[in-house]
């Protein structure tokens, strides 16, 4: 057996800790694409993250950059700022099975500023930057303003039941149950319950698609 006495006691300990070094690089790294995810699945800035968690905006860019490992409070801050459980964030991500289950608890809500307008976030967190999918329960009289997506983006807005109004640009249109509304989103939008019921739909948004001329 080559090596001195304080090597052989020595070089275990030192490749436990490259192997825990590797891990942890590797758990942050995860981490960082789920907070820039889910981040961006709210439509947040780095700025509105850090005002609705306390954690500052500098090290939530370093989070998702994977230049540094958070501590459990930073964590859990952010996990509670995007309505998700700590458990759903450090999750390993290769490690999903093939089918996921999300409850009712877990689905994200967005409300519009009337409060009578819901969005359930029920798109896959990783598809966020290109794909999004929400379903919309809307209130009569219920209105949804919507800021500009990126250029190219395009949205689709199946109704099931009531009716509900698109208006794009001065460019104004009406759907019913069973009927669908495509239109560029890259550009201010509102969706509004226009019947005497409530109204309810799947709206999908494609992020980057072909411009619409």
């Amino acid at each position: 057996m080559s090596g001195t006495m304080e090597d052989q006691l020595t070089t275990p300990d030192r490749g436990r800790q490259r192997d825990i070094l590797t891990g942890a690089q590797v758990l942050s790294g995860q981490l960082g694409k789920t907070i820039q995810r889910l981040r961006k699945a709210y439509n947040l800035s780095l700025s509105e993250l850090a005002e609705q968690s306390g954690v500052a905006k500098s090290i939530i860019s370093q989070i998702e950059r994977n230049e540094t490992n958070p501590t459990l409070a930073t964590i859990w801050r952010l996990s509670q700022a995007l309505d998700v459980s700590i458990e759903r964030v450090l999750a390993t991500s290769d490690e999903e099975p093939f089918i996921e289950k999300t409850s009712r608890a877990d689905t994200p809500i967005l409300v519009s500023d009337d409060g009578k307008v819901r969005l359930a976030i029920v798109g896959w967190i990783k598809t966020v930057e290109w794909l999004q999918w929400y379903e919309v329960v809307a209130d009569p009289g219920g209105q949804l303003d919507s800021d500009p997506h990126q250029r190219g983006s395009v949205e689709s807005l199946t109704v099931t039941s009531g009716v509900l109004e698109v208006e794009v640009a001065g460019t104004t249109q009406r759907a019913r149950a069973g009927e669908t509304l495509r239109y560029r989103c890259d550009r201010p939008h509102t969706v509004r319950c226009v019947g005497a019921e409530p109204a309810k739909a799947i709206m999908v948004v494609i992020m980057k698609a072909a411009v619409m001329e």
